[in-house]
């Protein structure tokens, strides 16, 4: 009896683990993944910020001298 028993218990254990799911943890796997993505976005504009937007002046004022003429 007690070898029967044993193995109802470990045929529910078995079931058991392949019903749980595990989406709760893939979900919060995701959502600290994004977080330090958009850490790393917030560093790189304080970093590069400003000399982003001197680049984009400087080109700006470039090709606004680059008048045609009609």
């Amino acid at each position: 009896m007690t070898t029967l028993m044993v193995s109802v218990l470990a045929f529910v254990s078995g079931i058991k683990d392949r019903l749980e799911s595990e989406k709760g943890a893939t979900a919060t796997e995701y959502s600290l993944l994004i977080a330090f993505v958009a850490f790393a976005i917030m560093g790189g504009a304080i970093v590069f910020g400003d000399a982003l937007s001197d680049w984009f002046s400087a080109l700006g004022d470039e090709i606004a001298g680059w008048a045609v003429a009609p």
